[in-house]
């Protein structure tokens, strides 16, 4: 028993340790997120994903708008951008185009890409620029009061909808594949080791690549619709999520209230700073 604790230590450790080397050391912790916040289980899936592809920290520009989860960058070690709102993907194209050989890493919200971000999401999809957008869906405004975003569920309660949510809610993964992304993959924060691997796979794959991550705000969300506390939206995760080959045989009916989870769509397709250089290398050679 007593060398089962001692390897089980040294491996947490280990694990801490990997953790320790992306973040800022002056940055002062505990995060500005509540316990149990999901925004921590996506950045430790995303930390383990670049340190398992080995790239090196100065390789990367993370950027981010406003709201809870576009705090991330400030805790991580790598360039950063901190914008203004829903204008992550639109600086996010600046940079990937003027530095293309760099790895460019969005992190945002439902709120902040879906709403007063939501035309950079959709052109950013339509060039297919070479972007690993993470969109943390937690289904409402966090940092701002509770208001009802994009993707709240109709009927469900936030503060702007204190009766129910008349409206229909946004599907990020839906709408990211009619714009034209070439990499859409959605998980929960139930499923911290399938999301590491999803965003390991969209850092490798070349054009825009979104991952959703469903995730909890219980302190808002939670607590309005009594959906319960950080450990039972999670389990709630768990029990509601079907994967995306279960899914193609189950009816609408079946799937309602339930997230679908893995790679939803893949294709190879021609990369926008990849065009652009063609187009540069045409000109110089004197065709038009």
């Amino acid at each position: 028993m007593a060398v089962t604790t001692t390897t089980t230590t040294t491996a947490e450790k280990q694990k801490s340790d990997v953790i320790l080397q992306y973040l800022r050391p002056r940055k002062k912790f505990p995060s500005v997120w509540c316990a149990g916040c999901g925004n921590g289980i996506v950045m430790s899936a995303l930390i383990r994903a670049i340190d398992r592809l080995a790239i090196p920290k100065d390789n990367i520009i993370m950027v981010s708008g406003i709201g809870c989860t576009s705090r991330m960058p400030v805790y991580l070690d790598f360039n950063s951008l901190h914008t203004a709102h829903g204008r992550a993907l639109a600086f996010a194209t600046g940079a990937k185009f003027a530095q293309p050989h760099m790895k460019v890493i969005v992190i945002t919200g439902d709120g902040d890409a879906l709403a007063i971000g939501g035309n950079h999401f959709i052109h950013a999809c339509r060039r297919n620029i070479d972007i690993t957008c993470i969109l943390i869906n937690n289904q409402i405004y966090g940092m701002t009061g509770g208001q009802g975003s994009p993707t709240t569920p109709s009927g469900a309660f936030s503060s702007t909808t204190p009766y129910g949510n008349v409206e229909k809610q946004f599907d990020p993964c839906s709408l990211a594949i009619a714009a034209g992304a070439s990499f859409v993959g959605r998980h929960t924060v139930h499923h911290a080791a399938q999301l590491e691997k999803m965003i390991m796979q969209a850092i490798e794959h070349h054009g825009f690549s979104l991952v959703e991550a469903i995730s909890n705000c219980h302190t808002y969300y939670g607590r309005l619709n009594r959906s319960g506390d950080a450990v039972a939206m999670i389990k709630g995760f768990k029990e509601n999520a079907v994967m995306v080959a279960k899914a193609k045989e189950m009816s609408p009916e079946d799937l309602r209230g339930k997230h679908v989870v893995g790679v939803l769509h893949e294709i190879e397709k021609t990369e926008f700073c990849d065009e652009y250089q063609l187009m540069v290398d045409r000109l110089k050679g004197g065709q038009r």
